[in-house]
């Protein structure tokens, strides 16, 4: 009886084998070609790393040798003419272009802003730190209205940028001579939560040169009037 078991299991491994082996033959295939698609994904992602890894440091270096000019005129030309490999890095390289040409060309410079500022391509905090430089640059730079709009619309949105915008448009009261409403928004910058130290110290400073006492709006608040 032993014997004929023995004899009935060997007869089923034989089959399960030759079962086995037909659905390799028939489906093997598809194991080869995911285990060739995990190994080519594998390969195209190192290559890409590597070739994304060599873009930016070919990057780095172009800036590094345009910055290395002695003449500002020079560093600017040269930082024009780098060829940047996406759109976020040609905006950092057309801001870097921005600030050595700023003193030879206000105008110009701030028009080129505003130009990188409405690039759709270009990320929405690139577009933003341009528009803030824009405005920044002051009378010789664009219209104070056209400032004032620029910075409006920065003012609207949250955290650094709009802070950063909030402040020069207490400047731009100044310059227009309208001192008070430069200190009332100074002195509520001066109690933001999300003005940073910097920020807060620049902005007391500026309240004391109004006349006024960095906190004296907060103190105000608290006393109910």
């Amino acid at each position: 009886m032993s014997d004929t078991d023995s004899f009935i299991n060997e007869v089923s491994e034989e089959v399960r084998r030759d079962r086995l082996f037909g659905l390799m033959r028939r489906y093997g295939w598809i194991a080869v070609l995911a285990v060739l698609l995990l190994v080519g994904g594998a390969a195209y992602n190192e290559w890409r790393k590597a070739n994304e890894r060599a873009a930016a440091e070919g990057l780095g270096d172009s800036i590094l040798a345009a910055l290395e000019q002695d003449e500002a005129e020079a560093r600017v030309a040269a930082l024009t003419e780098i060829e940047a490999p996406d759109p976020a890095a040609d905006a950092v390289v057309t801001l870097l272009a921005a600030g050595k040409s700023l003193s030879e060309d206000p105008k110009a410079t701030a028009e080129a802003l505003v130009a990188l500022s409405d690039r759709g391509d270009v990320p929405m905090v690139y577009r933003q730190i341009a528009t803030l430089k824009a405005a920044a640059i002051g009378k010789d730079g664009l219209a104070t209205e056209t400032r004032r709009e620029l910075l409006d619309g920065l003012a609207l949105g949250t955290g650094t940028i709009r802070v950063l915008a909030e402040e020069q448009i207490a400047y731009l009261d100044i310059e227009t001579g309208d001192a008070e409403a430069a200190l009332t928004r100074l002195e509520a910058l001066y109690a933001d939560a999300e003005a940073s130290d910097g920020l807060r110290q620049r902005v007391g400073q500026v309240i004391l040169a109004l006349g006024g006492e960095p906190g004296s709006d907060v103190a105000r608040q608290a006393d109910g009037g």
